[in-house]
């Protein structure tokens, strides 16, 4: 089965990349070899590749420049998914389109479902609920809108290289406390989806995240511990909780996040790992 993969170069795209199944041809593409913003381009690749299905790992994802950058932000996560939705459509291919937790406004007391409303605070998570639409709308059948949160890998930028970065720099370093979610290994999101391109028989929203929840302040102790034990760090930094009042950002988080992914657990036939046991074993990448 031929899949095409776009975004190929960010955290999920170079994780499908290396954890491709052995009957796949995978074909990874990302820009400036292609623009999924040009319609035109788009659609004659994906009639020259011919994929049975496309996987979109391509986003604006830096989610405070997009409050001073609006219309990148949506031409990247809003026409872009509508382009790869009508050039799917056209050549006959399935689409899995990645989402985010953003599209949340975070006032939930329980793990938020697929159908839950949305309601996004920033310009990053309202054109991707906008790019949700876009692609539900052009394909109603045949696209899998997969939802996450709090991705990170060895690759590419992410909070957990961010805070190693920080710990082996500083004696004490200020992290939020109050804004909690699931932790989410690009590997483990990658194992998801291509389980998704192997069965046609799913379609609509899906949420999928390593199991449990926790707050990025309490993340990043564990990113500590972790690490300590595995030699990465030499000295341990004192991690402050700090409220998001004390943190200010250009854009609004959704304080709550987490994502209730039974549904993709049971189409699936799959388990969570918990995040703390992914997010070990990333780490073990990092020391090999």
């Amino acid at each position: 089965m031929r899949v095409m993969v776009l975004g190929c170069n960010g955290q999920l795209g170079r994780s499908l990349a290396e954890s491709g199944p052995p009957d796949i041809e995978s074909i990874g593409l990302d820009l400036p070899d292609l623009d999924i913003a040009d319609a035109d381009m788009l659609l004659a690749t994906c009639r020259d590749v011919r994929p049975a299905v496309i996987i979109n790992a391509a986003a604006y994802t830096a989610v405070d420049q997009a409050e001073s950058e609006p219309k990148i932000a949506n031409r990247v996560n809003v026409e872009g998914p509508r382009n790869i939705a009508t050039a799917a459509r056209d050549v006959g291919a399935r689409l899995i389109h990645i989402s985010t937790d953003f599209v949340f406004d975070g006032r939930a007391a329980s793990p938020y479902t697929p159908d839950a409303e949305t309601n996004p605070l920033s310009v990053y998570g309202r054109t991707k609920r906008d790019g949700e639409r876009a692609v539900l709308d052009a394909m109603p059948d045949g696209v899998v809108v997969l939802r996450t949160a709090w991705l990170y890998s060895t690759t590419g930028s992410n909070f957990v290289k961010t805070m190693l970065r920080l710990m082996s720099e500083r004696d004490e370093i200020s992290v939020v406390a109050d804004q909690f979610g699931t932790p989410t290994w690009a590997d483990s999101l990658a194992t998801v989806v291509w389980a998704f391109a192997g069965t046609s028989k799913c379609g609509g929203i899906y949420h999928w995240t390593d199991g449990g929840q926790t707050s990025w302040h309490e993340f990043s102790v564990a990113i500590q511990e972790e690490a300590l034990s595995l030699g990465i760090l030499d000295n341990e930094a004192s991690i402050c909780p700090i409220s998001s009042e004390h943190y200010p950002t250009a854009a609004r988080r959704p304080p709550y996040s987490v994502l209730d992914c039974s549904s993709t657990c049971a189409e699936l036939n799959m388990n969570q790992t918990p995040w703390r046991e992914n997010l070990r074993e990333m780490l073990k990448g990092i020391v090999t």
